[in-house]
């Protein structure tokens, strides 16, 4: 397999960052990979793709909250509660797989300015580069693939429309203030 292709400057988006579209895996080693996007967007699918990297290791928020907190997870407030514990217990983890020099796909939701705060605290304990991919997906398109998401069972949280709008309201897109290096992802890809 041919290397990834070397990470080059380009334009900078009103998000504050390079201007990129799709899956771009820098050559660099390590990196932390962050998703931001809407429930049903594309994260969970752009970090599996992501994680296919040598020397990448794929961390899901959805699966630890169900494995710790499945039976506890009912409303909003007892995600924000649940993911805030989570949070706090795979920070130092994360930013000790960075250390080791090994890329993490963090496929946790980067949808709030609070959210970011917790992932620029990790980069902040190592010397990783780091890539915030900004899926960028009608709520159309969201609500589209919630249905079909809900109706195979497969995903271990099914979130009703009314929920989706509920954590929609909290969304809150990546600003050049916070200085992240934004991978955009343009809807479809």
């Amino acid at each position: 397999m041919p290397p990834a292709p070397k990470a080059r400057p380009l334009p900078v988006t009103p998000h504050g960052g390079p201007a990129r579209t799709g899956p771009i895996m820098p050559d660099t080693s390590p990196t932390l990979h962050l998703l931001c996007g809407k429930i049903a967007a594309g994260k969970s699918t752009l970090a599996a793709r992501l994680a296919k990297a040598p020397g990448a290791v794929l961390i899901a928020e959805d699966d630890w909250l169900n494995a710790l907190f499945a039976d506890e997870l009912v409303s909003l407030p007892d995600y924000v509660r649940c993911s805030k514990t989570l949070r706090r217990i795979m920070g130092p983890h994360v930013a000790a797989l960075l250390e080791a020099g090994v890329s993490v796909v963090l496929d946790f939701p980067a949808n709030t300015v609070g959210q970011r705060d917790w992932m620029r605290g990790i980069l902040g304990m190592t010397t990783a580069a780091h890539q915030l991919h900004l899926l960028e997906a009608l709520d159309a398109v969201c609500l589209a693939r919630l249905r079909a998401r809900n109706s195979t069972g497969e995903h271990p949280f099914a979130v009703t429309e009314a929920q989706f709008h509920q954590f929609s309201n909290h969304f809150a897109a990546p600003s050049a203030v916070e200085g992240f290096t934004v991978v955009t992802h343009p809807a479809g890809t």
